[in-house]
Protein backbone atom coordinates (compact mmCIF):
# COMPACT_ATOMS: atom_id res chain seq x y z
CA UNK A 1 0.00 0.00 0.00
CA UNK A 2 1.47 3.56 -1.32
CA UNK A 3 2.35 6.04 1.70
CA UNK A 4 -0.30 8.49 1.71
CA UNK A 5 1.03 10.71 4.74
CA UNK A 6 4.82 11.04 5.04
CA UNK A 7 7.35 13.12 7.00
CA UNK A 8 11.11 13.31 6.44
CA UNK A 9 13.86 14.63 8.53
CA UNK A 10 10.92 16.77 10.81
CA UNK A 11 11.80 19.21 12.38
CA UNK A 12 10.33 21.96 14.62
CA UNK A 13 11.29 24.46 16.87
CA UNK A 14 9.20 26.99 19.24
CA UNK A 15 10.99 29.80 20.92
CA UNK A 16 9.77 31.22 24.52
CA UNK A 17 9.74 34.88 24.90
CA UNK A 18 10.97 35.09 21.52
CA UNK A 19 14.57 34.08 21.49
CA UNK A 20 14.82 30.39 23.94
CA UNK A 21 14.52 27.86 21.34
CA UNK A 22 12.06 24.45 22.49
CA UNK A 23 13.09 21.98 20.40
CA UNK A 24 10.03 19.50 20.13
CA UNK A 25 10.13 17.35 16.82
CA UNK A 26 13.75 16.16 16.16
CA UNK A 27 14.17 15.25 12.77
CA UNK A 28 11.29 12.49 12.65
CA UNK A 29 10.70 9.93 10.41
CA UNK A 30 6.81 8.67 9.94
CA UNK A 31 4.92 6.97 6.96
CA UNK A 32 1.40 6.38 7.16
CA UNK A 33 -0.53 4.05 4.18
CA UNK A 34 -3.42 4.68 2.33
CA UNK A 35 -6.41 3.03 4.41
CA UNK A 36 -4.38 2.64 7.74
CA UNK A 37 -5.57 3.54 10.85
CA UNK A 38 -2.98 5.00 13.76
CA UNK A 39 -2.82 6.12 16.98
CA UNK A 40 -0.79 8.39 18.02
CA UNK A 41 0.58 8.11 21.93
CA UNK A 42 3.05 9.71 24.28
CA UNK A 43 3.64 11.86 27.05
CA UNK A 44 3.13 15.45 27.61
CA UNK A 45 5.85 17.41 25.76
CA UNK A 46 6.35 14.06 23.02
CA UNK A 47 4.94 16.22 20.14
CA UNK A 48 2.68 13.97 19.15
CA UNK A 49 -0.02 17.59 19.49
CA UNK A 50 2.60 19.04 17.32
CA UNK A 51 3.01 16.66 14.67
CA UNK A 52 -0.80 16.45 14.34
CA UNK A 53 -1.32 20.30 13.90
CA UNK A 54 1.82 19.84 10.93
CA UNK A 55 -0.37 16.87 9.53
CA UNK A 56 -3.50 19.37 9.75
CA UNK A 57 -1.74 22.06 7.85
CA UNK A 58 -2.71 24.19 10.94
CA UNK A 59 1.47 24.81 11.60
CA UNK A 60 4.38 24.38 9.35
CA UNK A 61 7.74 22.32 10.33
CA UNK A 62 10.87 24.30 11.21
CA UNK A 63 12.80 21.96 8.49
CA UNK A 64 12.23 18.64 6.69
CA UNK A 65 9.18 17.55 4.40
CA UNK A 66 5.72 16.41 4.87
CA UNK A 67 4.78 14.50 2.10
CA UNK A 68 0.67 14.34 1.44
CA UNK A 69 -0.14 12.10 -1.21
CA UNK A 70 3.11 13.03 -2.88
CA UNK A 71 3.25 16.46 -2.64
CA UNK A 72 5.58 18.49 -0.24
CA UNK A 73 2.90 20.32 1.90
CA UNK A 74 5.86 22.54 3.58
CA UNK A 75 6.26 24.29 0.67
CA UNK A 76 2.95 25.00 -0.34
CA UNK A 77 1.62 28.56 -0.12
CA UNK A 78 -1.10 29.98 3.04
CA UNK A 79 -3.73 29.37 0.75
CA UNK A 80 -3.13 26.59 -0.76
CA UNK A 81 -2.44 24.76 2.65
CA UNK A 82 -6.28 26.56 3.24
CA UNK A 83 -7.54 24.46 0.15
CA UNK A 84 -5.96 21.21 1.43
CA UNK A 85 -7.67 21.30 4.73
CA UNK A 86 -11.21 21.89 3.33
CA UNK A 87 -10.72 19.64 0.53
CA UNK A 88 -8.27 17.01 1.58
CA UNK A 89 -8.52 16.48 5.03
CA UNK A 90 -11.02 15.81 7.80
CA UNK A 91 -11.18 16.99 11.39
CA UNK A 92 -12.34 15.46 14.27
CA UNK A 93 -11.47 17.50 17.36
CA UNK A 94 -11.88 16.94 21.60
CA UNK A 95 -14.13 19.57 21.89
CA UNK A 96 -16.14 19.00 19.00
CA UNK A 97 -16.26 22.34 18.19
CA UNK A 98 -19.68 23.12 16.32
CA UNK A 99 -21.26 25.96 16.27
CA UNK A 100 -24.36 26.88 19.09
CA UNK A 101 -26.30 28.65 17.01
CA UNK A 102 -26.24 26.18 13.95
CA UNK A 103 -28.35 23.02 13.68
CA UNK A 104 -26.58 19.42 13.44
CA UNK A 105 -27.07 19.99 9.40
CA UNK A 106 -26.11 23.17 9.49
CA UNK A 107 -22.91 22.33 11.57
CA UNK A 108 -22.62 19.29 8.98
CA UNK A 109 -22.42 21.86 5.83
CA UNK A 110 -19.88 24.22 7.54
CA UNK A 111 -17.02 22.74 5.68
CA UNK A 112 -18.87 22.99 2.34
CA UNK A 113 -19.51 27.05 3.12
CA UNK A 114 -15.68 26.82 3.63
CA UNK A 115 -14.69 25.75 0.48
CA UNK A 116 -17.41 27.88 -1.44
CA UNK A 117 -19.72 25.55 -2.82
CA UNK A 118 -22.85 26.70 -3.40
CA UNK A 119 -25.45 25.38 -0.77
CA UNK A 120 -28.63 23.83 -2.14
CA UNK A 121 -31.01 20.63 -2.11
CA UNK A 122 -27.75 18.07 -3.08
CA UNK A 123 -26.02 19.37 -0.38
CA UNK A 124 -28.39 19.46 1.97
CA UNK A 125 -29.46 15.96 1.31
CA UNK A 126 -25.73 14.55 1.28
CA UNK A 127 -25.91 16.43 5.48
CA UNK A 128 -29.03 14.59 6.06
CA UNK A 129 -27.71 11.28 4.76
CA UNK A 130 -24.29 11.77 6.47
CA UNK A 131 -26.48 12.90 9.76
CA UNK A 132 -28.20 9.64 9.41
CA UNK A 133 -25.69 7.59 9.14
CA UNK A 134 -24.29 8.66 12.29
CA UNK A 135 -27.59 8.04 14.40
CA UNK A 136 -28.93 11.13 14.48
CA UNK A 137 -31.77 11.24 11.72
CA UNK A 138 -34.39 12.42 14.03
CA UNK A 139 -32.05 15.15 15.67
CA UNK A 140 -31.56 17.37 12.08
CA UNK A 141 -32.80 20.47 13.68
CA UNK A 142 -31.63 19.91 17.18
CA UNK A 143 -28.58 22.52 18.05
CA UNK A 144 -25.73 21.09 20.15
CA UNK A 145 -26.88 22.07 23.53
CA UNK A 146 -29.67 19.99 22.94
CA UNK A 147 -27.34 16.97 21.98
CA UNK A 148 -25.26 14.62 24.28
CA UNK A 149 -21.30 14.64 24.38
CA UNK A 150 -21.19 11.24 22.34
CA UNK A 151 -24.11 12.94 19.49
CA UNK A 152 -22.34 16.47 19.42
CA UNK A 153 -19.20 14.07 18.84
CA UNK A 154 -21.45 12.23 16.09
CA UNK A 155 -21.81 15.31 14.24
CA UNK A 156 -18.46 16.35 14.20
CA UNK A 157 -17.51 12.75 12.70
CA UNK A 158 -20.46 13.28 9.93
CA UNK A 159 -18.81 17.06 9.47
CA UNK A 160 -15.49 15.69 9.11
CA UNK A 161 -16.39 13.11 6.49
CA UNK A 162 -18.87 15.68 4.33
CA UNK A 163 -15.73 17.17 1.84
CA UNK A 164 -15.03 12.79 1.48
CA UNK A 165 -11.42 13.65 3.01
CA UNK A 166 -8.88 11.63 2.19
CA UNK A 167 -7.32 11.80 5.76
CA UNK A 168 -9.17 12.17 8.84
CA UNK A 169 -7.01 13.53 11.76
CA UNK A 170 -8.95 13.07 15.27
CA UNK A 171 -7.38 14.56 18.08
CA UNK A 172 -8.53 13.04 21.29
CA UNK A 173 -11.91 12.31 19.65
CA UNK A 174 -13.01 10.43 22.65
CA UNK A 175 -11.41 12.47 25.32
CA UNK A 176 -14.47 13.98 26.72
CA UNK A 177 -17.00 10.78 26.50
CA UNK A 178 -17.60 8.18 28.87
CA UNK A 179 -16.65 4.38 28.22
CA UNK A 180 -19.45 3.65 26.79
CA UNK A 181 -19.86 6.57 24.29
CA UNK A 182 -16.42 6.28 23.71
CA UNK A 183 -16.94 2.36 22.73
CA UNK A 184 -19.38 3.66 20.12
CA UNK A 185 -17.62 6.45 18.29
CA UNK A 186 -14.57 4.03 18.32
CA UNK A 187 -16.88 1.68 16.93
CA UNK A 188 -18.14 4.31 13.89
CA UNK A 189 -14.37 5.12 13.33
CA UNK A 190 -13.39 1.46 13.02
CA UNK A 191 -16.32 1.05 10.26
CA UNK A 192 -14.99 4.22 8.24
CA UNK A 193 -11.67 2.79 8.32
CA UNK A 194 -12.93 -0.71 6.93
CA UNK A 195 -15.12 1.53 4.57
CA UNK A 196 -11.51 2.88 3.06
CA UNK A 197 -10.62 5.98 4.96
CA UNK A 198 -6.89 6.64 6.55
CA UNK A 199 -7.80 7.59 9.82
CA UNK A 200 -4.73 9.56 12.29
CA UNK A 201 -5.64 9.30 16.09
CA UNK A 202 -4.50 11.28 18.88
CA UNK A 203 -5.00 9.58 22.36
CA UNK A 204 -3.59 9.05 25.64
CA UNK A 205 -5.49 5.49 26.13
CA UNK A 206 -4.43 2.51 26.02
CA UNK A 207 -8.09 0.96 25.49
CA UNK A 208 -8.60 3.79 22.92
CA UNK A 209 -5.39 3.06 20.94
CA UNK A 210 -6.24 -0.76 20.85
CA UNK A 211 -9.08 0.15 18.45
CA UNK A 212 -6.45 1.18 15.62
CA UNK A 213 -4.58 -1.22 13.45
CA UNK A 214 -1.05 0.69 14.26
CA UNK A 215 0.18 2.49 17.63
CA UNK A 216 2.93 4.42 17.05
CA UNK A 217 4.91 6.08 20.38
CA UNK A 218 6.23 9.32 20.20
CA UNK A 219 8.57 10.16 22.81
CA UNK A 220 11.00 13.05 22.98
CA UNK A 221 10.26 14.54 19.54
CA UNK A 222 10.87 11.22 17.80
CA UNK A 223 9.33 7.55 17.36
CA UNK A 224 9.62 5.25 20.55
CA UNK A 225 7.65 2.57 19.08
CA UNK A 226 5.62 1.61 16.17
CA UNK A 227 3.65 -1.38 16.52
CA UNK A 228 1.38 -3.06 14.05
CA UNK A 229 -2.14 -4.10 16.28
CA UNK A 230 -4.28 -5.33 13.51
CA UNK A 231 -4.68 -8.68 15.36
CA UNK A 232 -5.56 -7.19 19.03
CA UNK A 233 -9.45 -7.30 19.78
CA UNK A 234 -10.22 -3.89 21.76
CA UNK A 235 -12.59 -4.39 24.95
CA UNK A 236 -16.29 -3.65 24.55
CA UNK A 237 -17.53 -4.87 27.72
CA UNK A 238 -17.73 -0.86 28.56
CA UNK A 239 -21.07 -0.85 25.88
CA UNK A 240 -22.81 -3.46 27.52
Amino acid sequence: MAAIVEVIDLFKDYFLEGHIPVNVLKGLNLSFDEGDFVALMGPSGSGKSTLMNILGCLDRPTAGQYLLNGGDVARMSDDRLSEIRSTYLGFIFQAYNLLPQYTVVENIELPLVYQGVRLDQKTKDRCIALAEMVGLGTRLDHRPLQLSGGQQQRVAIARSLVNDPHVILADEPTGNLDSRTSVEIMQMLRELNKAGKTIIMVTHENDIAAWARRVVRLRDGLVESDVRNDDHQPDLSAAH
